[in-house]
Parts: C-alpha cells; structure tokens; sequence
C-alpha cells in the first residue's frame, strides 16, 4: 500500500483552546482514498477518545465512497468539498453517506449552495479565510448558519483569527497563535524564576528537604506538581500527596519531567492554552517515536525537549535566555536553539508534523526509519496524551 502520512493542525475556538484536530491525510502517488480508509483502520486501537473532534482531511484526494470503508468514530468529521457531491459518480459516495451518517464538515466554495442542496446533512461549514475578507465571511457564515456551524481554515495571525470571530465563525484551524509578535521580556518573571530554581534542584538531586523548602515557597506551585503526578495521563496506581512521596515512588528523572511541565504553564499568555496543547503533544510524540531508536534513559530529554520547544511563546522570553539560567543537557539545548544534535531530528520531525508538507514529512520521518504507520500511530497517542493533559 502507498504511504499515506498524517499531519496535523489545531482548531481553536473563542477561548483560546483546542477544540479539534484537523487531520491531513497526505497520499502518496496512485494512493487512493481505499488506502486513507486501511490507514485510518489501523489507527482505531490509538484513535483519541474524549470528546474533542477530529476533522479529516484528504488534501487534494477527492472523497468519495472508499472512504467510508473505514467505520467513522462518533468524534469524527469528514471534510467534504463539493466536487465530491456534484460530479459524475457522486450517486455512489451520496448514498454511502445517507447509509453510514458520519459527521460531515462541507468545504465551503463556489458550488456550495448546488451541495447543500445534495440531500446530505452537515454538521460544520468551512471557510477559507484566505479567500474572503471579513464583510464577505460575516454574509456567508450568517447565510449558512441554518446548515451547519461555522469554522474557518487558513487563518494567517491573530487578528485574522479575531476577524473570523467577529464575523460568526466559532473556530478556527491553523497555527496563527504560534507566529506572535508580541514583545519579548529580557528576563524570566518571578514564577516563571521559583519552578527554575526548583528544576535545578532536582536535576542536581539536591537533598528531598531542600527541593521540598523551595516548593514551599509557592504553594500553587506545589498543588500543580501533584496534580499532574496524579493526573490520568501519568497512570499511577495509588494517588501521591507529597513531594517527598512522589520522590520515593518516581524519582528525580521523572520529577524533573513533570516540573518541566509547570514551566510550560506558567504563561499568562491569552493563547496559552492553546500553545500548552502543542507542547504537550510534541512532547510526547518525540517520547514515543523515540522507543527503539536511543536508549530508554533518553526518552524523558526527548518529552522535555518537545515541552521547552514553545517556551518562548509561552513566556515571552528569548529561548538562548529561558536556557541561560537552566541546567540542561547538552542535546537538548542543541534541539532547541537549532544546533541539530541527537534530538534534533525529533524535534524537526514534531515540527513537520505540524505542516500542510507531506513531502517533508515523509522525508524527516525517512530519516529516522519510521514508516508512515509506526509515525501516525505515535501522533494519535500524542493527541491523546495532550487532550488526557490537559484535563
């Protein structure tokens, strides 16, 4: 079967949170949407559960009926442009849809007022927000509103996403919240300095009663450390209630992970959480690409890596000065500030992941020895890690 690689993008909605995933699937040559329904199939065992959707995406692959080989999961949206209602053999893929009833989100274009009146149900309407301003999007999501509910693609920056808003869209797929020019501090604020101070402590393994001194500092700190240890992603057995317990039942190495991950929450930014998501899915997916690739002692730098890749978004603070006062590893600071070393690859492979290029992706995943099934599957575990997370 040809590689059919999947990428990823965020839907956003009025709040700032992740409300979807928007899954592209890029077909290789002479794929066809037969060989997108044997990939989605083998994804049903780590397919995110929850309820967040998932749009599907079949890039410049038309849909049709083959495509409906793979039993849709209640939290499923299929994209459907409206070529694929209108032209010759729609009867086929028409009828398949009014048998199976999945989800469908219509592609807005310029046949979509002949698709929607095709027989088939909507539940989303989407909107190229390149190809309408404002005015034009405010007339056409007020006109559609009736068939389904509006969400926009393509939206370039913030204040595109706000005019989205304005205009009666309630969400928006891209990755504008990671491209702000908001100002830049020059230094860390003091929370942001206590859960470095505390991070340190741990990775030099000071003694139990002075890392446990330095959290006392910050009680919310403190409280955020075990919620996480306790949280359902993490799957302990038995619930820890302190840090001199979660010391004795998980270690330094894995404390230093998860107090890496208060430092990714300890933005005030309004796209945090949203920034957050991203960085809790690339941190576990370079965890779980990584297995058989280095060794295990390596898989707690590569979340660690994923996790820091946003810190500067996420603080306001310049990555080279979010490091400088840090002790980490070498090779994660490489990944970072771009020097490649060995995590460099998986941090680039996160990245493209996060792209409309499935060249790119195939090519990075390549370089790492991963078939486009062992890639996707970490990617689902990783939207569920993220998803699991941040509840």
């Amino acid at each position: 079967m040809p590689d059919v690689f999947i990428s990823r993008q965020p839907l956003v909605n009025r709040q700032s949170k992740i409300i979807a995933s928007r899954l592209t699937l890029h077909l290789a040559d002479g794929a066809t949407t037969k060989d997108a329904a044997t990939t989605l199939n083998a994804l049903t065992k780590c397919w995110p559960q929850g309820e967040k959707l998932v749009f599907i995406n079949c890039g410049d692959t038309p849909v049709d009926a083959a495509l409906l080989e793979w039993p849709v999961p209640a939290n499923a949206t299929i994209e459907v442009p409206s070529a694929s209602l209108l032209e010759p053999g729609a009867e086929a893929f028409i009828a398949a849809v009014q048998a199976a009833q999945p989800s469908l989100c219509l592609i807005f274009d310029t046949q979509a007022k002949a698709a929607l009146a095709a027989g088939v149900t909507f539940r989303f309407i989407a909107f190229d927000a390149l190809r309408y301003t404002p005015a034009q999007l405010k007339i056409l999501a007020a006109q559609t509103q009736p068939y389904g509910i509006g969400v926009a693609f393509n939206v370039n920056d913030e204040q595109g996403f706000q005019s989205c808003l304005d205009a009666g869209v309630n969400a928006a797929a891209s990755w504008f919240f990671m491209r702000s020019k908001k100002a830049t501090a020059k230094v860390l604020n003091p929370g942001q300095a206590q859960i470095v101070r505390v991070l340190n402590l741990v990775r030099k393994n000071a003694d139990v009663k002075e890392i446990e001194a330095a959290l006392k500092q910050d009680v919310a700190l403190s409280y955020k450390l075990l919620r996480y240890i306790n949280s359902a992603g993490f799957g302990l057995s038995c619930e820890v209630q302190s840090f001199r317990h979660a010391v004795t039942i998980l270690g330094y190495n894995k404390l230093n992970k998860w107090l890496s991950l208060l430092l990714a929450t300890a933005s005030k930014d309004p796209m945090a959480p949203a920034l957050m998501h991203t960085a809790l899915t690339r941190a576990h997916l370079m965890e779980v690409l990584a297995h058989g690739l280095v060794d295990r002692q390596e898989f707690d730098n590569l979340f660690i890596t994923g996790a820091f890749s946003m810190l500067d978004a996420l603080l306001g603070v310049s990555m080279d000065k979010v490091l400088e006062s840090m002790s980490l590893p070498e090779p994660i600071c490489d990944a970072l500030l771009g020097n490649g070393g060995v995590y460099g690859p998986f941090l680039e492979l996160a990245r493209v992941s996060e792209s409309y290029d499935g060249k790119a992706l195939a090519e990075q995943a390549a370089m790492l020895g991963l078939s486009a099934d062992h890639f996707n599957r970490a990617q689902m575990q990783a939207l569920t890690f993220a998803d699991t997370m941040e509840l």
